[in-house]
């Protein structure tokens, strides 16, 4: 009589422990208070529930997609991976470079258009092609309608040809090579309207051809200031697109976090305790 209340008691305990592990009895077997029998029953019953996981961590970017988007637009890459300081530096560096490309063209444009007016209106062919016939035995047709631009009085092929003893041969009007060639070699010093046309040395320099020079140079100084910041313009895209690599990388490597739930076993139960684990990577 003992020995059975002893298998009933027992097959109390261990129904109260797989309760409490969430051991589910889905079968109709009956606990016949054999401790062989009872325990084979309650173990093919006996179902434990998945470890469940939650993963907090962040989802990873890409660093060939962050370099390429700050290829593109300086500072974009670094948008992408989180680095906002760094997105509005790289951004605020090519807004002020591409500012200054613009500025500096633009003035370049304005300064070129004032030394070209100016060579207009004190620089001559007509008078240069005539100091070449008087000195140089060249025999230029000159249109005498003094009311045509003098660009159009003088026979360009015919003063190219007796200009073959000089290093250089004119251009026609309106060409860039024109208006930087009168302001840059001595032969060309007869057109301008100081030059002395009873003087036969063409090296002996008017002052208005050294001021001419220096317009030009005030001009090609201003496209050399905007030529370089298109070369910083590109040097800031590279740079951007090394560190929005990097920042991808480096968000990567970032602290991960994850919850899980593990499932622990205390003999004939079970039980499930919530951890929280930390994951540096490199």
């Amino acid at each position: 009589m003992i020995q059975r209340y002893f298998y009933i008691l027992l097959a109390i305990l261990l129904n109260s422990s797989i309760n409490h592990g969430q051991i589910v009895n889905t079968h109709s077997e009956v606990l016949v208070g054999n401790l062989k029998h009872d325990s084979k029953v309650l173990t093919s019953t006996f179902n434990s529930a998945t470890a469940k996981t939650l993963d907090l961590s962040k989802p990873k970017k890409n660093p060939m997609l962050s370099g390429l988007f700050s290829l593109l637009v300086p500072g974009a890459g670094e948008l992408y991976s989180g680095e906002y300081l760094k997105a509005a530096l790289f951004l605020g560096i090519e807004v002020a470079i591409v500012a200054t490309a613009l500025s500096y063209d633009k003035k370049g444009d304005d300064q070129t258009s004032t030394f070209e007016n100016f060579a207009d209106g004190n620089w001559s062919v007509v008078k240069y092609a005539e100091w070449l016939n008087r000195f140089e035995n060249a025999t230029i047709p000159i249109n005498p309608n003094t009311s045509l631009p003098p660009w159009e009085r003088v026979n360009w092929d015919s003063l190219n040809f007796y200009e073959k003893k000089f290093s250089h041969k004119l251009p026609k009007h309106g060409d860039q090579q024109y208006y930087e060639l009168i302001g840059k070699y001595p032969q060309y010093s007869p057109g301008w309207n100081a030059f002395d046309p009873n003087e036969p040395d063409y090296h002996v320099l008017p002052a208005i051809f050294l001021e001419y020079s220096k317009m030009r140079g005030k001009a090609n100084d201003y496209y050399a200031v905007a030529t370089t910041a298109v070369k910083l313009m590109y040097i800031n895209h590279f740079l951007s697109m090394l560190d929005a690599i990097w920042s991808a990388v480096n968000y990567n490597s970032n602290l991960e976090l994850s919850v899980r739930v593990n499932q622990n076993y205390y003999s004939l139960r079970e039980e499930f305790i919530p951890t929280v684990s930390f994951r540096y990577t490199f």
